[in-house]
């Protein structure tokens, strides 16, 4: 399953060499660039490419840096976030992604699907420095998971 958000992450901002020259393409009903809080907001039926990741969101703000939108500080989809690569679909209400500390976060009814099983539960957290998922259930939810042998 954490193979799922690592690639949807290396693919998103340029990690790895075969990443880097592929463009972000990103469409929406409205995109806003605040220079004075460093965001770029993507409002309405968001969609993002790049390579073999999909995400869909209903608003995606990143905050950058001083060096402009390639120094990107956060990354957060909010609103029926969905997040598929070829092998993998992900859902969930929210996603936040930190390159400082390469933390995901993807918290609300989260669920993960592959070829060979299905994992739900309240908050997944990735951390891409120690290639480590963690599938968290909180108050009123638990983590379940249903797998198919091969």
């Amino acid at each position: 399953m954490k193979r799922l958000v690592v690639l949807a992450l290396a693919v998103m901002f340029g990690v790895g060499a075969a990443a880097v020259s592929d463009p972000v393409k990103i469409t929406g009903d409205k995109f806003v660039i605040n220079d004075a809080d460093h965001t770029a907001t993507f409002t309405g039926k968001v969609v993002v490419l790049r390579t073999k990741l999909t995400v869909w969101a209903a608003k995606v703000v990143v905050e950058y840096g001083s060096g402009g939108p390639s120094d990107i500080k956060s990354f957060v989809a909010t609103g029926s976030v969905r997040i598929k690569t070829p092998e993998q679909d992900a859902t969930g209400q929210k996603a936040v992604y930190d390159p400082n500390s390469q933390l995901l976060h993807l918290t609300g009814n989260v669920i993960v699907i592959n070829a060979t099983g299905t994992v739900g539960s309240p908050e997944l957290v990735v951390n891409l420095g120690t290639n480590t998922s963690t599938f968290t259930g909180s108050t009123g939810g638990r983590v379940t998971g249903v797998f198919t042998p091969k």
